[in-house]
């Protein structure tokens, strides 16, 4: 593995923006649930959650990036996508990672 590519050797200046361009998408996401009327009403905890979910799924995209050595401004792009998708990116990352196992649902 290339030292480099340690996720401990990025400044956390980079995880701030990771998780903030994360969190911004999941907030958009979360707007425009309440707008449509598929979340009930605002909640600042369930909005909270949305937040905390949508940094993981940004931190996690960023790492995958960097492993493919994706140019940044194509990593920011999909960091914010996947904080806008939430937990529906960790599902699709969690049945990629089962195909390549092998594993059966």
């Amino acid at each position: 593995m290339d030292p480099e590519k340690d996720p401990t050797s990025y400044q956390l200046l980079t995880y701030f923006w990771v998780m903030a361009l994360a969190a911004w998408g999941g907030i958009a996401s979360y707007i425009r649930r309440v707008k449509d009327g598929t979340a009930e009403k605002f909640s600042f905890m369930e909005l909270i959650g949305e937040i905390v979910i949508s940094a993981f799924t940004g931190v996690l995209t960023f790492w995958l990036c960097e492993l493919g050595n994706f140019p940044g401004l194509l990593t920011a792009a999909f960091v914010g996508v996947s904080g806008h998708m939430g937990s529906r990116a960790i599902a699709l990352m969690e049945d990629r990672f089962k195909r390549k196992m092998g594993v059966r649902s």
